[in-house]
């Protein structure tokens, strides 16, 4: 089974899906005229609420949007995923993530801007939006089987296998063999219990419980997270540059990489991992983001495209890359065998010998069990596209139980389960979003007047004043 899963991820995320998502993501970022680069303060104006209505259609604030699908993104990706990228690919797989990001900020705008534009109404006729609304609403019913497509491997891409998985492993390798306790099918059978426990809490509350909940939880834990690298990068500030060079060089010699050759040679493989692993930590062009983005109170669709751009900037510019430089100048990477959260442990450990590992914990468990939430609520969207709204509290049930899967499987199956679900997530998603840009591109042009002519009476009002 686990030869089959690999196999799988390697042929979805093959040369066409590459081209879909790089090509696509660079020609939306020419097409918008490097926009969410341009209007990054304004975005930040947006997000801290200076143009909220409570009044605006959708059901939470921008804010709320933003740290649900960080929830999400912000987890086992950022720790576990970027060690793997780099025990397979060395220094160098850091910079192609940094591509991933970069074109992923343009991508992540035009499909949340898109969820927004067209929001489309469940069988309870409640407004909902997401790549299988804006698909459907956007292009027509022509187009459903595109939808349901993305709903289908939707309902498989947001099971929380590897993050359940990961942290099963962190508990295993941080508390319990430490402490002299056995680990086997028994202990991952608990700490999954556990989390079944935890989560079934929040999930079944709905949406408002889970975004509230991500609202407290994200930004406390990744300033955390941020304080604990700066720390480890403090203790080996002489080798910083060194490594910062490595990244930049390593990207084009990947004279560390260890995995498959891609386009005949160990670059091509090095770049692909970089941007698999990109993908999987911002999930830009996936689909997932828009369902979150889809829900956000607001008549405006660019502004909420433009908190939406955030989410790489923060996930993989500079989470993904704290995680990185951990492992980099602690010298794990060359002198350890582990993998996934387990390298990143020893990183930890290796800079805070006595406290540092259980610190990396607290932020495993709390980007852990954030992301378990905001994925139910991504499989419920797609189970509810697909059956109705009165079906949609059964996938919760299936999410539940796989929980228990995922604490008890190898990462090889589960990394290579969810990023072949994903690859197939952004087929659709991308199509429909490269299909309908020259519409995002006038939505731009229209709401920079708005802003424009805004500005302009404001100035115009004060100065009578």
């Amino acid at each position: 089974m686990e030869e089959f899963m690999a196999e799988f991820s390697s042929f979805v995320w093959g040369l066409p899906l590459l081209v879909l998502l790089i090509g696509g993501g660079l020609y939306l970022l020419i097409r918008s005229r490097f926009l969410p680069f341009r209007y990054l303060g304004h975005a930040i104006q947006v997000l801290r609420g200076k143009y909220d209505d409570p009044n605006d259609p959708g059901e939470i604030s921008h804010f709320q949007a933003l740290t649900t699908a960080l929830s999400a993104t912000v987890g086992m990706g950022n720790i576990a995923g970027v060690a793997v990228a780099i025990s397979i690919g060395g220094p160098g797989a850091m910079f192609w993530m940094w591509i991933s990001a970069i074109i992923g900020m343009s991508t992540k705008f035009f499909t949340s801007t898109l969820a927004i534009m067209y929001r489309g109404k469940d069988s309870a006729g409640e407004l909902q939006g997401g790549p299988m609304y804006f698909i459907v609403e956007g292009l027509g019913k022509a187009w459903k089987p595109l939808a349901v497509m993305f709903s289908i491997f939707g309902l498989v891409g947001a099971l929380p296998v590897f993050n359940v998985n990961q942290l099963t492993q962190a508990v295993n390798d941080i508390v319990l063999i430490p402490n002299g306790i056995e680990v086997g099918f028994g202990s991952n059978f608990s700490i999954g219990l556990v989390l079944v426990g935890i989560t079934s809490i929040v999930i079944l509350g709905g949406l408002n419980r889970i975004s509230k909940t991500a609202s407290k939880l994200v930004p406390a834990m990744v300033l955390l997270y941020f304080v604990l690298i700066m720390i480890i990068l403090v203790l080996n500030i002489e080798v910083v540059p060194k490594y910062l060079i490595l990244i930049f060089t390593d990207a084009f010699a990947a004279e560390n990489f260890t995995g498959d050759a891609f386009l005949g040679g160990a670059l091509g493989g090095l770049i692909l991992l970089g941007i698999r692993r990109g993908a999987f930590s911002n999930e830009a062009g996936i689909g997932t983001a828009p369902m979150a983005h889809g829900a956000a109170k607001t008549d405006e669709p660019v502004r909420e495209g433009l908190v939406a751009m955030l989410g790489p900037a923060i996930d993989t510019l500079v989470v993904c890359t704290l995680t990185a430089l951990a492992i980099l100048v602690t010298g794990v990477w060359e002198t350890s065998n582990a993998n996934g959260v387990s390298l990143t442990a020893s990183a930890f450990s290796n800079a805070m010998p006595v406290f540092g590992d259980y610190l990396l914990l607290l932020c495993i468990a709390v980007f852990s069990i954030s992301s378990l939430f905001s994925y139910s609520y991504y499989g419920t969207k797609c189970m509810s596209f697909l059956f109705g709204a009165d079906k949609k509290q059964y996938y919760n049930y299936f999410y539940i139980v796989s929980i228990i899967l995922g604490a008890t499987t190898s990462l090889s199956m589960m990394i290579n389960l969810i990023d072949g679900f994903f690859a197939l997530m952004a087929i659709p998603t991308m199509t429909a979003t490269l299909i309908m840009a020259p519409r995002v591109t006038k939505e731009i042009k229209g709401y920079l007047e708005r802003l424009k002519r805004d500005n302009n009476d404001k100035k115009f009002s004060h100065r009578q004043e």
